[in-house]
């Protein structure tokens, strides 16, 4: 497997900067052949790159970051030959997206709720993996006065997504929070190629492009994760882990892990499948 105006809100996940790794080298893959670019790219372990199919031009792309030096571009760029791939530059860093912003709060971090969803009478948050990660409690204010609930579960790397079991007297409202009001959700959805999508973040706010990839892999300075949504929507330090969804159905897609760019420029952002986060913990969208 691959792989919380807040009170009413919650859903909109945080970002916190990932701590610094040691890079990873890509690994020589002699044996692997030109004939064969999945596999050679999945021995990609170089932080600040991302592969994955391009609608666009049909052909498999492998992207990089400003991170990665001069030695490392050398490296990938034999691979992308070997491999008959694209090799294509993405301007600032690939990194997951916790920090500011109005969300929930813990161990000193930040981050946006993703969304709301139960099994049985049980409610829990949908956030990213890199926000539970950092912290067991969770609250609902910067004072962390206000008990929202507890961390049950984390999965990162390989996958971006974590649990927050209520526990608090919160209201969790099945919708997201759209700067301002709020859009019911209806349901969960999966993404195709080209469909007009939205995101909704603490530090940006509601922006909306369209998928321009699936099942894409990043490589995070903290890791690897497989089977990412990707879109051409800007995000922000904050914006981590808000929802991605279709405003016309009211259908969530996936929840944000990370990106490349900004929102004054422009950037590139990839997001957790939400339809898998339901299936490993057998949760329903209230």
């Amino acid at each position: 497997m691959r792989r919380s105006p807040l009170v009413a809100l919650v859903l909109t996940i945080l970002l916190l900067v990932a701590p610094g790794a040691a890079r990873a080298a890509v690994p020589d893959r002699a044996a692997a052949t030109a004939a064969d670019p999945v596999a050679l790219l999945t021995g990609v372990r170089t932080a600040g790159t991302a592969w994955g199919l391009d609608p666009t031009t049909g052909r498999m792309t492998l992207t990089v970051d400003d991170t990665v030096t001069p030695g490392e571009l050398s490296a990938l760029r034999a691979v992308a030959d070997r491999a008959g791939v694209l090799l294509r530059r993405e301007p600032g860093t690939l990194r997951p997206l916790i920090a500011g912003g109005q969300g929930i709060y813990g161990g000193g971090g930040r981050c946006s709720l993703g969304a709301n969803a139960r099994s049985g009478s049980t409610y829990y948050v949908i956030t990213a993996g890199h926000c539970t990660a950092t912290a067991a409690t969770w609250y609902a204010d910067s004072t962390q006065s206000t008990v929202l609930g507890t961390r049950t579960a984390t999965s990162y790397p390989t996958n971006d997504y974590g649990l927050i079991r209520y526990t608090g007297r919160i209201a969790h409202p099945s919708a997201v929070y759209t700067y301002p009001g709020l859009l019911t959700i209806n349901g969960p959805g999966n993404a195709y190629i080209g469909q007009a999508v939205c995101r909704s973040g603490s530090t940006t706010g509601v922006r909306c492009g369209t998928v321009t990839g699936l099942n894409q892999t990043v490589n995070y300075a903290t890791g690897v994760i497989y089977g990412l949504i990707r879109t051409n929507i800007c995000a922000e330090p904050g914006d981590s882990g808000g929802p991605l969804y279709v405003a016309s159905t009211g259908t969530i897609l996936g929840i944000l892990s990370g990106g490349t760019g900004n929102c004054t420029a422009g950037g590139t952002t990839y997001y957790q499948p939400i339809g898998e986060v339901l299936a490993a913990y057998g949760l329903t969208l209230p």
